[in-house]
């Protein structure tokens, strides 16, 4: 498969795995904020039952650091099992740089459609089944369902560690009257915000800002639009890394609702394992 095609596939998954926490931002009663409710309460109020997400679908574009451009729409399901699917276009890695990403079964195929089926004997897909292969340099550039099936509530906390929490005004997003919020907080706040915290969610959300530090950043400006449903119905992150900025924008299509992905056919497949099993015997 083209270069390309992997750089692509790797920075929609880098996308996938920043943006996740804002993916998962739902809530109690109303979306509206009432008289005597602080922005701050409001916004922790709509993070917090984020964790009953079953599953969620959205759009995403923007930029991360060293891929440059994304844009994407991805469905995900969290509970039974994680099963995920996600096109995606590296808009700044040239014309070819679309892929497709699936997650089922605990395996991640990698679709680069017409272009991939020309340098692999005709299919389309490449399949990473990361348990039976055990790493790899191509495998680490995508990532791991370890990482993949993280409750992506976690980075949607992160505004509630915010101490300049405050109420933008009410907007319309995608036709949905929405109520704005905007803050900015760093990853010593995120932690700090933690206290009280059970353990598995303190594990789950120091694993995010972990991500977070591996690239170098260490604020991050926030905005969050909650519907009247108490759903974000948008929500925006931004940062200074290392390697160049991140800012990526998700709009969200739908709450759980039925996730349905499928295998692409064993016969458009290349099981990568097994092209590394049979080069071992060889």
């Amino acid at each position: 498969m083209k270069k390309s095609a992997y750089k692509a596939a790797g920075a929609g998954v880098s996308a996938l795995l920043l943006a996740a926490g804002a993916v998962g931002c739902s809530g109690g009663d109303s979306g509206q904020e009432s008289p005597e409710m602080t922005p701050a309460a409001a916004v922790a109020k709509a993070a917090k039952s984020s964790e009953a997400l079953t599953s969620l679908s959205y759009r995403m574009k923007g930029s991360v650091p060293e891929e440059g451009r994304v844009q994407a729409e991805a469905q995900l399901q969290l509970k039974p099992e994680v099963a995920m699917s996600m096109k995606m276009k590296a808009l700044d890695q040239g014309a070819d740089a679309a892929a497709e990403i699936r997650l089922v079964d605990k395996a991640m195929y990698l679709g680069g459609g017409a272009e991939a089926a020309k340098e692999m004997d005709g299919k389309s897909w490449m399949k990473f089944d990361l348990a039976a292969m055990g790493g790899g340099e191509e495998v680490n550039q995508l990532g791991s369902t370890s990482q993949a099936d993280k409750n992506p509530a976690a980075e949607s906390t992160f505004l509630t560690g915010a101490k300049d929490v405050r109420k933008v005004g009410t907007e319309t997003v995608d036709g949905v009257e929405t109520t704005h919020y905007k803050g900015t907080v760093t990853l010593d706040q995120v932690r700090a915000s933690l206290k009280g915290e059970d353990k598995a969610t303190r594990e789950q959300r120091e694993k995010s800002v972990a991500q977070y530090e591996k690239m170098g950043i260490d604020k991050l400006a926030m905005d969050m639009w909650v519907d009247g449903d108490d759903h974000a119905k948008q929500f925006r992150m931004k940062g200074d890394a290392d390697k160049g900025k991140l800012d990526l924008t998700v709009t969200f299509l739908g709450y759980n609702e039925p996730v349905r992905v499928t295998a692409p056919p064993a016969k458009d497949t290349m099981d990568l394992a097994e092209m590394m099993e049979e080069a071992s015997q060889s």
